[in-house]
């Protein structure tokens, strides 16, 4: 990688030769502009306001301009000539622990390489000593002509610089959070809980631009004389007033399918939320069930059927053993009648003898 800067770190009475190389590169797309009449490309060009005329690169230099819009010159030699230590040097003030560290003051990365065989040895010293330390060093470092603060950590086995703006370069947020005060409910945070426990952690090298993809696509196409078929606007629902609640029970259930995550109550899951419809288990108006009626009426006669099906051989040891007693009764009731019929007979015949007696 080609260096932009070369200099040395400061590091109290060590210096360390380095060299600064970008450690990021933009992907984005750049159009140029055309005459929409005939695609001509659209250029800008330097031209003098006093004689009207094109400045080549060569003829123009840089000035301030004052209040009263007066052009106060200033060369690269005047700038050469100013008191700053940090024109050539990566200058370390302070080492402190990295969540002291703003976000919104990170800027553009750069890489630091050890320039030459004699700055291995302090640079690997300063590498290991941050590693060690858990600590970030602060530092001040002059490039394109202004001075800038940075910060220093290890990346892998390589010193990395952060450009960092300055404190008074960070906006104070004024007027940007909702107006008025707005409750949010204990349900509502168990939610949004749920759904960055689903959502969890991402390789963040598999993360990459789609809209650069699409752009790419598009150009290939055009290029090639295909018809470009306009894209599926998705609803996002921007602008509209949302059941919160039924948003992130959602956005847990969608969260879970695209992870191949099981949904349902069983799997410790939640459920999908439907409204519940009354339905009336009564006839209809015309006489016959309704079909909810009617399903429940055949589930539950399947039920039925299914559940006494195992008893069939007990009910048919209870009807053999109902037609032994009752015949078993029967047959005692025959033999009290005839006894019965048998002691009349003899009755009689003695009440007979004793009549002829009598009348003798």
């Amino acid at each position: 990688m080609r260096s932009i800067w070369n200099g040395a770190i400061s590091f109290g009475l060590v210096s360390i030769p380095i060299k600064l190389v970008n450690a990021t590169e933009n992907h984005s797309i750049h159009f140029r502009q055309i005459h929409l009449a005939d695609g001509g490309r659209i250029r800008y060009r330097k031209v003098c306001e006093l004689d009207e005329e094109e400045v080549q690169g060569g003829e123009i230099g840089k000035a301030y301009e004052d209040a009263d819009g007066t052009m106060i010159p200033i060369t690269d030699e005047d700038l050469a000539q100013l008191p700053l230590p940090t024109a050539k040097t990566i200058e370390i003030v302070a080492f402190v622990p990295a969540d002291q560290i703003d976000p919104l003051q990170m800027d553009a990365a750069y890489y630091l390489s050890a320039n030459g065989v004699p700055a291995a040895k302090p640079y690997t010293l300063l590498r290991e000593a941050l590693k060690r330390s858990n600590k970030v060093a602060v530092a001040k470092y002059a490039l394109r002509g202004r001075e800038r603060l940075g910060m220093l950590r290890v990346v892998d086995d390589v010193i990395a610089m952060h450009g960092l703006l300055w404190p008074d370069e960070i906006r104070a947020p004024e007027g940007v959070a909702p107006d008025g005060d707005v409750t949010v409910r204990d349900a509502e945070l168990d939610l949004a809980d749920a759904l960055m426990d689903t959502l969890g952690e991402v390789d963040m090298d598999s993360l990459h631009d789609d809209y650069r993809e699409a752009v790419e696509e598009l150009i290939a196409a055009k290029a090639s004389g295909e018809t470009v078929r306009p894209a599926e606007s998705g609803d996002t629902g921007g602008g509209k007033v949302i059941d919160l609640i039924a948003a992130l029970e959602n956005s847990v259930q969608a969260a879970k399918k695209s992870r191949g995550e099981a949904g349902d109550e069983g799997d410790g899951g939640m459920a999908d939320v439907h409204p519940i419809k009354k339905t009336s288990g009564k006839s209809s108006a015309s006489g016959k069930p309704s079909a909810r009626t009617t399903k429940k009426s055949s589930a539950a006669a399947k039920k039925s059927t299914s559940t006494s099906t195992p008893k069939s051989t007990g009910a048919k040891k209870s009807t053999s053993t109902t037609k032994k007693a009752a015949a078993k009764k029967t047959s005692k009731t025959a033999a009290a009648k005839k006894r019965t019929s048998s002691s009349g007979g003899t009755g009689a015949k003695k009440t007979a003898s004793s009549r002829k007696r009598a009348s003798a």
